[in-house]
């Protein structure tokens, strides 16, 4: 049925007494549009990835309860993409009153001026139709908020110009709060809000309604209220008043990926890696790509990091991009068609790392570049070790134990680091056997060279240095033969333990 031939106040009613047109409240409307998608098995939120088995399924609870919710998670947890993909489940488009602030329905409108409208023309009354995206209203809490910003306040000119007492309805400037009627109504980080602001929400979460000064008119709102807060900001910043905590339906906790899979697949979703223009093409392979998500499991687990205030899925987008970006460099300057990121290019990408964290005592100590190197160098060993765990190493360990040494650079050109790579025996097959394809193209093998050198590194295989590139390890030496006991070989005396050998 063509929705947007239905232009009058009777046209409605007689869609609705067919049965053609639903009319139902906000939570009403998305708890049975939930039901019917679940029903159809589509999928409920396809840009939301991880949260499947967690957080989904305890939204889904709280939406078919009819639920004003909090999402309660640190930064980075997708909370607010979350909140915006809620509009997927409101009709696509809903009856309401032409150029009405809040968006009054038209079979029970609450606004005095449609009412008004509504006496006069009867079932003539011309209504019009909202679109979903239209529906959904944010914003973000900030100690400077007002109430009057939230959920209204009387106008003294409206009144002046209008010729009206200031007690009546028509002289009211609307917040956000009555703007979002008949749609969702998002708060984020709600513990910055005001405590006199928060008290304000108590009658929109228990009663459905808001009251404007304090006048005695009462607007009873439909809307859907959700909101997000950091855990860590009920004691820092701010904190949500029990009384309203009390009155929200249901809170629900999110979380960062559990597996390193899941969170290379946010990050590419998210992560601007097709570039545009006339640049070469840039490609990452997926040990680069591995390597830059541990580093945010590294970071998340690292006791010179501040875990109470997280590590947003933000450091590895952010990195990725940036190592892409150093790739595309080096080929702009070597004149070469592709761009294929290294795992070196990681160590350049350290300024898109360092401001993604907050430290403890011990990390302000050491600084932040050197814990972002340490976290680097960590994650290469991680997914090193992964990798070559069933690989052969002990040839190219060997040939620079026998003295060799390899100086490379992020800013070498691939044949260049292939050709340096061909003179160290086994080392380009290593690559190879690492993870790229048989018929892999020389900026590739040259960063499957690349990895294997850092690999080993990281592993403490190899060593590195400015002035020798990768060179061997230095071995312990070995302490000389004794002929005759010393003190440090008499054994302990009776009844003592010995725990200095």
């Amino acid at each position: 049925m063509n929705l947007h031939a239905i232009e009058t106040l009777g046209d409605l009613r007689r869609g609705i007494e067919a049965g053609t047109i639903p009319h139902r409240s906000v939570h009403q409307e998305v708890r049975e549009n939930l039901i019917a998608r679940i029903r159809s098995g589509e999928p409920l939120f396809t840009s939301i990835v991880g949260y499947n088995d967690t957080v989904i399924p305890q939204l889904i609870n709280a939406l078919l309860s009819q639920h004003n919710f909090i999402l309660l998670g640190l930064r980075g947890q997708a909370k607010t993409r979350l909140l915006r993909a809620l509009t997927t489940l409101l009709d696509e488009y809903v009856p309401v009153m032409p150029g009405c602030e809040i968006n009054d329905d038209p079979l029970a409108p609450i606004c005095g001026a449609c009412r008004a409208r509504i006496i006069a023309d009867g079932d003539a009354t011309s209504i019009a139709w909202l679109g979903r995206d239209a529906r959904y209203v944010e914003k973000l809490a900030t100690p400077d908020v007002t109430i009057a910003d939230m959920v209204g306040d009387i106008d003294p000119i409206k009144a002046a110009r209008s010729g009206l007492q200031l007690s009546s309805e028509l002289t009211m400037h609307y917040g956000l709060l009555p703007r979002a009627n008949r749609g969702i109504f998002a708060i984020n980080e709600l513990p910055d809000l005001a405590g006199k602001i928060q008290v304000g929400l108590f009658n929109v979460l228990q009663e459905g309604d808001v009251q404007i000064k304090g006048y005695p008119i009462r607007l009873p709102l439909d809307v859907l209220v959700a909101f997000t807060a950091n855990p860590e900001d009920y004691t820092a910043r701010g904190k949500i008043i029990t009384p309203l905590k009390d009155r929200i339906g249901s809170e629900i906790r999110t979380h960062y990926p559990v597996e390193r899979e899941l969170a290379m697949a946010i990050t590419a979703q998210e992560a601007w890696l097709v570039r545009s223009g006339q640049g070469p093409t840039v490609e990452v392979p997926g040990f680069v790509a591995e390597v830059v998500e541990e580093i945010a499991f590294q970071a998340r687990q690292d006791r010179r990091i501040d875990k109470r205030s997280g590590v947003s899925q933000r450091l590895p987008i952010s990195t990725l991009e940036n190592v892409a970006s150093n790739a595309e460099r080096r080929a702009l300057i070597c004149r070469d068609d592709m761009a294929v990121a290294r795992v070196t290019d990681v160590y350049a990408a350290a300024p898109s790392i360092t401001g993604k964290f907050e430290m403890e005592y011990e990390g302000e100590l050491k600084g932040a570049e050197s814990v972002a190197r340490d976290l680097i160098r960590a994650a290469v060993a991680t997914v090193a070790d992964g990798c070559f765990s069933h690989l052969d190493t002990r040839q190219v360990i060997e040939w620079f134990d026998l003295g060799g040494s390899l100086q490379l650079s992020d800013a070498m050109p691939a044949s260049d680091v292939v050709a340096c790579a061909s003179e160290v025996q086994g080392l380009v097959e290593l690559a190879v056997a690492a993870g790229l394809p048989a018929d892999a193209s020389t900026p590739l093998v040259a960063a499957g060279v690349d990895f294997v050198l850092e690999g080993l590194y990281a592993l403490k295989k190899l060593n590195r240095s400015d002035d020798k590139g990768f060179h061997a390890t230095e071995q312990p030496q070995r302490r000389p033969m004794r002929t005759e006991p010393s003190v440090e070989d008499a054994p302990p005396p009776s009844g003592k333990k010995n725990y200095y050998n």
